[in-house]
């Protein structure tokens, strides 16, 4: 029986729902010959640490038992306790965090990351992590960067490394705003009041200027980019913010959404300008050949794969040389803690496969 023990940073919707899922997994893991607990679950201020791995009373005991903790001292803990597979689950968003990659992986921690900061830092920085990984022989999986649960980076990775010519991806790379704008073209309402109901279903972040800025599709393009080898940043992406300038992130959350009405006329617009056949989407589009990397609102005939998107649901188009001008496409939910958080306990299988065996 080949033994896991998961570090988890992060207990919000996804870290929790991450929890729940490997508790009511275990006979499937056991069948598979694994068993993989979490021993260890932290949010920003607090660590609760049970050895035998957490159960159903996690939210309890963590609230009753947990103690403050700094990253250095559960690395310690972790080297007293000699297991022999060790996984770092980072289901944060936080940009601090990931400055520990370095000092976890040189520790002995494999990493997998919901979270998308480390594939999107400078590329000096991640060339430079991906050093340590080799250096230190340790693996490092983030499915979850793009398309939530979908196999978008494993279906970009594939194609590249099997030597297939990758020539354009795009796609409705937001499940967030995917829902904004699938609601939008085919309802009478405002846009304001179609993404105030995008956040009450809890598909926005709770700063919604976090999905309508462009920043987290322009985030999930240059992870695929690199995942081609090219060198780009993100500051090569060219975004088309849906935010006024007025209201952009050097105003406050409360500001924003007491004026987010400003947005209702420049979106009206818009509408009036379609075609009875037409929608808006707001997309990612990298271009290889013509070294463009873009993410822009467009007009798409219903009758087409990006046109005909439902509810939260992402779509990628992956064109290639042997594809020719029929797109292989990659659909489904693109938003949700449960389909993140299974796209996590997906990695933690993957991983599973390729670190040594066995206890």
């Amino acid at each position: 029986m080949k033994k896991i023990q998961l570090i988890l940073f992060g207990i919000g919707n996804v870290g929790s729902t991450f929890i729940n899922q490997i508790i009511q997994a275990q006979k499937v893991f056991q069948q598979q010959g694994l068993e993989i607990e979490i021993p260890i679950i932290l949010n920003s201020s607090t660590a609760f640490i049970k050895d035998e791995g957490v159960d159903e009373n996690w939210k309890a005991n963590f609230v009753d038992f947990g103690l403050p903790y700094q990253v250095e001292e559960i690395i310690d803990y972790v080297k007293t306790k000699n297991w022999q597979h060790i996984v770092a689950i980072d289901a944060t968003a936080s940009s601090e965090f990931v400055n520990n990659y370095t000092n976890l992986v040189e520790n002995g921690f494999h990493i997998i990351a919901a979270n998308k900061v480390a594939n999107t830092l400078a590329y000096d920085d991640y060339e430079f992590f991906r050093e340590i990984l080799k250096e230190n022989k340790k693996q490092f999986l983030y499915e979850t960067n793009v398309g939530a649960g979908l196999p978008v980076v494993e279906t970009i990775k594939n194609l590249h490394q099997s030597g297939e010519k990758v020539t354009k991806i795009r796609g409705v790379f937001s499940g967030s705003l995917s829902y904004i704008f699938n609601t939008f073209s085919e309802e009478n309402k405002n846009f304001s009041d179609v993404v105030a109901l995008a956040e009450a279903k809890g598909f926005t972040e709770p700063d919604p200027r976090v999905d309508l800025s462009g920043t987290d599709v322009a985030r999930k393009l240059l992870i695929l980019a690199r995942e081609l080898q090219l060198t780009y940043n993100l500051e090569d992406v060219k975004v088309k913010s849906l935010v006024p300038a007025h209201l952009a992130e050097t105003t406050s959350v409360t500001t924003f959404q007491e004026n987010i009405t400003d947005l209702d006329e420049e979106f009206q617009l818009l509408k009036a300008e379609l075609n009875e056949n037409e929608v808006l989407r707001y997309i990612g589009e990298l271009d290889v050949e013509k070294e463009i990397l873009e993410v822009k609102l467009v007009k798409e005939q219903k009758e087409n794969p990006l046109g005909a998107l439902q509810g939260a649901d992402s779509l990628f188009e992956i064109y290639t040389e042997s594809y020719g001008n029929q797109p292989l496409v990659i659909q489904g939910a693109g938003a949700g803690a449960a389909v993140t958080a299974r796209g996590v306990v997906s990695d933690v299988i993957k991983l599973a496969e390729r670190i040594d065996c066995c206890n």
